[in-house]
């Protein structure tokens, strides 16, 4: 049988995608999956370079997707940030959901340890960017390095509640994974409840104050 002249990246990744839920394993070569899918094993390379790269590539994918529909959204476009939040989680798990044999199959061996999972980085890249761009409030400081601190602990936390939010969902055996859902509206909810920084800015002007006061005493 001649092999296939021409070939897609999307078409690398669905077959990649049938392999692993058809056989409950990972391709054992790049050959032997070029083979039995009948394409030349160059044409794996013009697009990855390992199985490793699908696999950070299908991540990334569900990650642009769910900015694809989100940004289709004028009602998302109206949202404050706590709000544009919720909707990417909830968008992103629904993608997750639909794709849920593939991604609880590659991640189920490193369920305890998903932080440090590489074939995550791509995502978890993407996703401190979008948090960044969400421009959720921080208290304001002069110190320039004091207000770079805070935006990278803010797109680190919030990396981890979503690890923490997949590693429910996972396990979640509700009907329709209801119980994810409540756990993102509470999560995300209780996260923006910490970061109301009114109070401790109101705290911080009272502390400036009495040490000028002291100092001008002084």
């Amino acid at each position: 049988m001649a092999k296939k002249k021409t070939i897609t990246e999307n078409d690398i990744v669905s077959a990649y995608m049938d392999h692993v839920l058809e056989h409950n394993e990972n391709p054992k070569s790049v050959y032997l999956f070029a083979k039995a899918n009948n394409f030349e094993e160059s044409k794996f390379y013009a697009f990855f370079g390992s199985f490793e790269a699908i696999e950070k590539h299908i991540f990334k994918t569900f990650f642009d997707n769910t900015v694809l529909i989100l940004d289709k959204s004028e009602e998302y476009k109206s949202y404050d940030a706590r709000n544009r939040l919720l909707s990417f989680y909830f968008t992103f798990f629904e993608i997750l959901t639909a794709n849920r044999s593939y991604v609880t199959h590659s991640l189920q061996r490193h369920k305890n340890s998903l932080k440090g999972l590489s074939m995550l980085s791509g995502l978890k890249r993407h996703f401190r960017s979008y948090i960044n761009d969400l421009d959720i409030g921080t208290i304001d400081v002069e110190q320039e390095k004091i207000g770079q601190f805070q935006r990278r602990a803010l797109e680190e936390s919030a990396w981890l509640q979503l690890l923490m939010t997949l590693k429910f969902w996972m396990e979640d055996n509700s009907v329709a994974f209801e119980k994810t859902d409540i756990f993102i509206e509470k999560s995300v909810n209780t996260s923006f409840d910490v970061l109301n920084i009114v109070p401790l800015k109101s705290v911080l002007d009272f502390g400036k104050f009495i040490f000028k006061e002291k100092m001008n005493m002084n």
